[in-house]
């Protein structure tokens, strides 16, 4: 009953926001079509369809919510305006019970509060669709107080979750079954992606080893701040960190009257990206402002501090490569050697002919290059091209369409930051230093260096195997002799059973042809 009572509210919602227009007018089914007209008569709607999806999606809860974020990276899949629209949806959840907060931390961590922090806030800071987080102080191993932050996820939401996921499901279903577009859009693998997205956020020690692999990544740099997690206190629904202090990113007029340089700020957000896509293969993937401050601390002066790290996305060398491959061919609007690429990393299929997709890359590309450079958005880019390559079968691999994601977020907090700035000339040297360590002396270096413990135990090895082998070959030839001529008869055998086998086929095949056309011509006399 509690399906069927949400299933009839989200028709409500439906009807209500005027989605049906989105669904049922792109369906080829007669009566279909009907309906639609039949539910649109009378009504107004004036707002446009992206924004009326995005109203709806909040209207249905945090789920919901939620899946339009995930729904909004598929760039690839949407029109361009409602990408757009449902990029703007954030997590605006009201807080749950802080008595509901304390039970969570004491039953996870098998204490009560009192005994586990020294002061804890119960006011929320924030609250998200997924989790709230409380200010505390606890006292550490060596005694010393320390201020932290404590994430602890909302109450049931597994259960929850998977009610939403289940109706998800089946409607995935019926526009796949259904509609013209369906099958392209892939419903079912979009929703199949979120159930793994969400399922991984539910684990707090999965968020927490993300932040720990990032700060270690992160080291040295003197970019960026990461919280250290504090393992002792971690489980899967209770997650406690360091507490940040900083100045949310979008406050530049605080920013500026601190004396943060904001220019050389936004061109620090551009290398910090390129050097966690490029270097590490592991980046923060929801870098939208929320989840960015900057630290005015006098140690840390104009840093960034990272915050949520529940999607992180992973690139691995041969990604990496390609990618760095095809910015590199771009910016020296080599069009042949983009299509080159999408050949050789297999994403289209082999007999696609290069100049055919060589022309539809120079069509995307080329219009940007008359452009200023600071106008030129390479997240856009990449998102056109993954648009054009859905006529050439291209399968969009999820890491990359994250990667874009997360391009377009720091493209536009760059731009907000420094409107001049020229992401171009930012992350074009980069590149090709990038593409130079990967193919010079440096890099063959690298992998002697890697390879070094597995070479130190083989060496050793090698005269006592090949002395093994001459003694072995001196000594007996009548021995090898004999093996070579049974592994001979072996391989006459087989091929004999093999011959036998397509003989046989083939006369079978040509038996049941010949009684089916006697049948058919038997038929045809009587």
């Amino acid at each position: 009953m509690s399906r069927l009572g949400r299933g009839l509210f989200i028709a409500w919602v439906v009807l209500r926001y005027g989605l049906d227009e989105l669904v049922l007018t792109s369906f080829q089914t007669p009566w279909l079509r009907l309906l639609a007209r039949i539910v649109s008569v009378g009504r107004s709607l004036d707002e446009p369809r992206g924004q009326r999806l995005r109203e709806a999606l909040e209207r249905l809860g945090p789920i919901f919510v939620k899946f339009g974020q995930v729904l909004s990276t598929r760039r690839d899949l949407l029109p361009l305006d409602i990408a757009n629209e449902l990029a703007k949806l954030q997590d605006r959840v009201p807080p749950f019970d802080s008595a509901v907060a304390v039970a969570t931390i004491e039953r996870a961590l098998g204490k009560p509060v009192s005994e586990l922090f020294v002061s804890f806030e119960r006011t929320p800071v924030a609250s998200a669709s997924i989790a709230q987080v409380h200010f505390a102080v606890l006292r550490d191993r060596s005694g010393r107080e320390r201020e932290v932050a404590v994430k602890v996820l909302r109450p049931d939401m597994l259960r929850v979750i998977d009610k939403d996921l289940s109706l998800m499901r089946m409607m995935a279903g019926w526009v796949e079954g259904l509609s013209a577009d369906g099958k392209r859009l892939k419903p079912r693998e979009v929703v199949a992606e979120f159930d793994k997205y969400l399922h991984d956020e539910l684990d707090l020690v999965r968020e927490a080893s993300s932040a720990a692999q990032l700060r270690r990544n992160m080291e040295g740099l003197n970019l960026v701040l990461i919280p250290e997690m504090l393992w002792d206190y971690c489980t899967t629904e209770v997650l406690v960190m360091e507490r940040m202090h900083g100045v949310p990113i979008s406050q530049l007029d605080t920013l500026r009257a601190a004396g943060v340089d904001i220019a050389k700020l936004a061109r620090d957000g551009v290398t910090l990206f390129f050097t966690q896509v490029f270097r590490d293969g592991f980046f923060h993937a929801d870098m939208h402002p929320g989840n960015i401050q900057v630290s005015l601390a006098s140690e840390t002066f104009g840093r960034y501090i990272s915050l949520d790290f529940g999607i992180v996305g992973t690139l691995t060398e041969v990604d990496k490569e390609y990618l760095a491959q095809n910015f590199v061919a771009f910016f020296r609007r080599d069009y042949k050697r983009v299509a080159e690429l999408h050949i050789e990393s297999g994403w289209v299929p082999a007999a696609t002919r290069v100049d055919e997709l060589e022309a539809a890359v120079r069509a995307v590309c080329e219009p940007y290059f008359d452009r200023p450079l600071k106008e030129i958005s390479l997240g856009l880019v990449l998102m056109r091209l993954f648009q054009t390559s859905r006529r050439f079968q291209v399968e969009i691999q999820p890491q990359l369409v994250l990667l874009q994601k997360t391009l377009l977020n720091i493209e536009g907090l760059g731009r907000d930051l420094d409107p001049e700035l020229d992401l171009w000339a930012t992350a074009k040297p980069f590149l090709e230093e990038w593409m130079l360590k990967q193919v010079g002396p440096q890099r063959l270096l690298h992998e002697l260096k890697a390879q070094a413990p597995r070479y130190a135990k083989m060496l050793p090895e090698l005269p006592g195997l090949l002395h093994q082998y001459l003694k072995r070959g001196q000594g007996s030839p009548e021995l090898l002799m004999r093996e070579l001529l049974q592994e001979q008869k072996r391989t006459n055998r087989l091929l004999q059973v093999l011959v036998a086998v397509v003989i046989g086929f083939s006369v079978g095949l040509v038996a049941v042809q010949l009684v089916s056309h006697l049948r058919w011509f038997g038929g045809g006399l009587l």
